[in-house]
């Protein structure tokens, strides 16, 4: 499988290293494996602070609050599989989209749960990755089936509680 993945950093909370980003790429890989998702890919990943997160989450959802992690999406489904994706048919290459991430927020979460900042960092990005494959979890139903997805993706990864 061939991911491109562009990373920019905008905040200064906690470092971007290659570890984090190889990381990222990692379970991005193992969550289109998982989904048997042949394709090329490109995702952009933006590193940002929770200030930062809250404003974009104030102006694409009109939510006025941090949050960890936003999914935007590029393909379309029709509830089973991609019926149109941004540059697929020029390169060849099938734009998944964008995940911003907040490290601030994610550090907090992974103290207040317990776990690692990498596991959480892994979660984030295993849940924005089955986001932009278009799955949700607006429902009970959705929710349980995307949680089931992601416990496996991140327990063969060893990215576990």
């Amino acid at each position: 499988m061939k991911t491109e993945i562009f990373f920019e950093n905008t905040q200064d909370k906690h470092p971007v290293d290659d570890k984090l980003q190889k990381l990222i790429w990692n379970v991005a890989e193992a969550v289109l494996e998982y989904e048997k998702f042949e394709r090329k890919t490109e995702i952009s990943v933006l590193f940002v602070d929770d200030e930062q997160i809250r404003e974009i989450n104030n102006d694409f959802r009109k939510i006025d609050s941090s949050t960890d992690v936003l999914s935007f999406p590029m393909l379309k489904f029709d509830g089973t599989r991609v019926i149109d994706s941004v540059g697929d048919s020029y390169l060849g290459v099938v734009v998944l989209g964008d995940i911003v991430i907040s490290l601030e927020h994610a550090a907090a979460q992974a103290e207040e749960y317990g776990h690692s900042f990498e596991r959480e960092i892994g979660f984030l990005t295993c849940h924005s990755m089955f986001h932009l494959l278009g799955y949700d979890h607006e429902t009970e139903e959705e929710r349980a089936a995307m949680h089931e997805k992601e416990e496996e993706v991140l327990g063969k990864m060893g990215l576990t509680r």
